[in-house]
C-alpha cells in the first residue's frame, strides 16, 4: 500500500532514480551556471554570441566592482534589509500569538477566523494591486519603506498562522493548562511555553519568508518608484541601459542579491529541516 524504502528496492530502481534525479538537477542548476558565468563575460564576448561557451576572458572584480559604481546599489541593499527584517520578525510575532490563540483557546468564531486566514492565502495578488496602491496614496504611504513593510507583514501573516497553527495545536494541552493552573498569566504561557517548543516551526518559517519578501519584485514595482525606498530586486532595473543592456552587469547584480536569501538558508539549515519535518511522522 506504501511506497517501500529505496534501500530496499531492486538495483535498476536504485540506479534510475539517482540518474533521473542527477538530470532534473542538472537541469535545475543550468540557468544558475549560466548566470554565474556571464556575470565574469565582457561585453564583448555577449556582442559575439558567445553566450554558453568559455568565456574569452573573466571580469570578476571589473563586472562586480561597476554595479556598485553603475548604480547605488548599496542604497539598494540597505533598503531590502530594513524592509525585510523587521517584516519577517512582526509576521512571526503576530502569526505565532494569532496561532496559539486558535490552537489552544475555544471560542465562538474560532474556525471562520482560522477559514479567514486560510482564503486570505488564495487571493491572487494581481487583484489587490490597484486597492492597496490606492490605500497607500490615501494613508500618504506611497513610495515609503513603510508601505512594503505594512503590506508584506499583513500579507504573509496568513500563510504563517495557517502554519503555526498545525505546530502548537500538536502541544499537549495539558502543558498549557499545568502552566494556567501554577498561576501564569496567557502571555506567560505563550512567552515560556509555547514559543520554546515552536522554535524549529519558526526558524523554517523565517527562511522562507525572507527569501519570499527579499525576492519581492511585484509589490516593490507598484508601490515604489523612487531609489530613496527602492529594495534591490527592483534596483536591478537601473542596471538596464536606455539602448542597449550590460547583462553582465544584470547578472552579477542578480548574484549579489540572491547572497542574502541562501546565506540565510545555511545559517539555519538544521532548523528549517526540523520545522519542516516536525510532526510528519506520528508513532
Amino acid at each position: 500500500m506504501f511506497p517501500q524504502s529505496l534501500e530496499n528496492s531492486s538495483f535498476f530502481a536504485k540506479g534510475s532514480y539517482r540518474i533521473i534525479l542527477y538530470i532534473f538537477l542538472l537541469i535545475w542548476l543550468l540557468p544558475l551556471f549560466g548566470i554565474l558565468v556571464t556575470s565574469v563575460r565582457s561585453l564583448e564576448d555577449l556582442n559575439t554570441g558567445n553566450y554558453w561557451g568559455w568565456p574569452s576572458g573573466f571580469f570578476l572584480i571589473e563586472n562586480y566592482s561597476e554595479v556598485f559604481k553603475a548604480t547605488p546599489m548599496f542604497k539598494y541593499f540597505f533598503n531590502s534589509i530594513v524592509i525585510t527584517l523587521p517584516t519577517v520578525l512582526g509576521t512571526l510575532v503576530l502569526s505565532s500569538l494569532a496561532g496559539y490563540s486558535l490552537a489552544k483557546h475555544q471560542f465562538k468564531g474560532n474556525f471562520i477566523i482560522f477559514a479567514i486566514f486560510i482564503a486570505g492565502n488564495f487571493v491572487p495578488a494581481q487583484i489587490l494591486m490597484i486597492p492597496v496602491r490606492d490605500l497607500t496614496l490615501k494613508l500618504g504611504l506611497y513610495d515609503t519603506k513603510l508601505a512594503l513593510i505594512l503590506f508584506h507583514t499583513a500579507f504573509q501573516t496568513g500563510f504563517c498562522t495557517f502554519f503555526l497553527r498545525g505546530f502548537i495545536k500538536e502541544l499537549p494541552h495539558e502543558m498549557v493548562e499545568s502552566a494556567r493552573i501554577d498561576g501564569a498569566s496567557e502571555f506567560r504561557v505563550y512567552w515560556s511555553v509555547i514559543l520554546p517548543l515552536i522554535q524549529p516551526a519558526l526558524a523554517a518559517l523565517a527562511v522562507l519568508e525572507f527569501t519570499f519578501i527579499w525576492n519581492d519584485y511585484f509589490w516593490a514595482l507598484v508601490l515604489v518608484q523612487e531609489d530613496e525606498a527602492r529594495p534591490i530586486t527592483l534596483g536591478l532595473q537601473a542596471l538596464r541601459g536606455r539602448w542597449t543592456t550590460s547583462w553582465q552587469l544584470i547578472s552579477a547584480g542578480s548574484v549579489i542579491a540572491a547572497l542574502p536569501p541562501v546565506l540565510m538558508f545555511f545559517m539555519l539549515q538544521k532548523h528549517f529541516i526540523t520545522g519542516l519535518t516536525l510532526g510528519a511522522v506520528k508513532e
